[in-house]
C-alpha cells in the first residue's frame, strides 16, 4: 500500500528527540546519578583540599586535575571558585560540627551538662589525629576577612555552633545561656588555636576551665 506524498510526519511522543526513542526512566535516573557523582567528587576533592590548605593555596586548575574532570564539567557543576567553597562549607557544618562533634558529644554524655563536657573529649580525641586540620570556618574567616561573602558564610556556621552550645545550656538550666554560650565557644575556639600551635593537651585544659564556667552559670 502506497502513502501519499501529502502525508505530514507525525510529531515525536512526548521526552523523544524528534526522531528517537523516549528516554526510559533507568536512563534519567542513571544520568542524573552520573550528574551528582561528579559534582560529589569535585566536591570530595575541595573537602580535601581546603580543610587542609585554605582556600587561597589551592587553585582551579588543581581542583579539576585532582576530580578527573573536564574544565566544561567543573564549571556546569560550580559556577566559581568562591561557589564550591560555600558548598565545602555547608558540608563541613554537616560533617564536622553536626556529625561529628556534636553527635558524638550527645552520646557520650547522658545530662545536658555532661554533654556539654563531653565536646572536650571529642575535641581531645581530634586533636591526637595525624591529620587534624583545626577549623575550617576560623581558618577561612581569617584568610578571607569578614567583608568577603566566604568570611561572612564563616562567621554564619561559628554562629550556628554557638547556638548548638546554648541550646545545651539551655537544657542544662543554666543561668544566661547566651552568654555561656559565647564564654563557651572563646574556650572551644582556643583550644583548636592552641592545638593547632602544637599544643595537643590544649582539650584537657579547657576542659578545666569548662567545669568553672558551668558552677559559675548554675543556679
Amino acid at each position: 500500500m502506497s502513502l501519499s506524498t501529502n502525508s505530514q510526519a507525525s510529531p515525536p511522543p512526548d521526552g523523544a528527540d524528534g526522531g528517537g526513542v523516549p528516554a526510559s526512566g533507568g536512563d534519567i535516573n542513571a544520568g542524573a546519578a552520573e550528574i551528582t557523582g561528579i559534582r560529589e567528587r569535585i566536591l570530595d576533592v575541595a573537602y580535601e583540599l581546603f580543610s587542609r590548605r585554605g582556600v587561597r593555596d589551592v587553585g582551579i586548575n588543581e581542583l579539576i586535575s585532582r576530580s578527573g574532570v573536564a574544565k566544561a564539567s567543573f564549571y556546569r557543576h560550580f559556577g566559581s571558585k568562591d561557589e564550591l567553597v560555600l558548598a565545602f562549607l555547608e558540608r563541613r557544618d554537616r560533617q564536622w560540627t553536626v556529625a561529628t562533634i556534636l553527635s558524638e558529644a550527645r552520646r557520650r554524655g547522658r545530662t545536658p551538662v555532661e554533654q556539654l563536657l563531653a565536646i572536650f573529649d571529642v575535641f581531645a580525641d581530634w586533636f591526637a589525629r595525624d591529620d587534624f586540620e583545626a577549623c575550617s570556618f576560623v581558618n577561612i574567616l581569617l584568610e578571607m576577612g569578614p567583608s568577603h561573602p566566604l568570611g561572612r558564610a564563616s562567621i554564619d556556621y561559628l554562629d550556628k555552633i554557638r547556638g548548638h552550645v546554648q541550646g545545651l545550656a539551655e537544657e542544662a538550666a543554666l543561668v544566661d545561656p547566651e552568654g555561656f554560650a559565647r564564654s563557651w565557644y572563646i574556650l572551644m575556639k582556643g583550644s583548636i588555636v592552641a592545638a593547632a600551635g602544637g599544643d595537643r593537651a590544649a582539650a584537657g585544659r579547657a576542659h578545666g576551665m569548662a567545669e568553672w564556667l558551668i558552677a559559675h552559670h548554675q543556679a
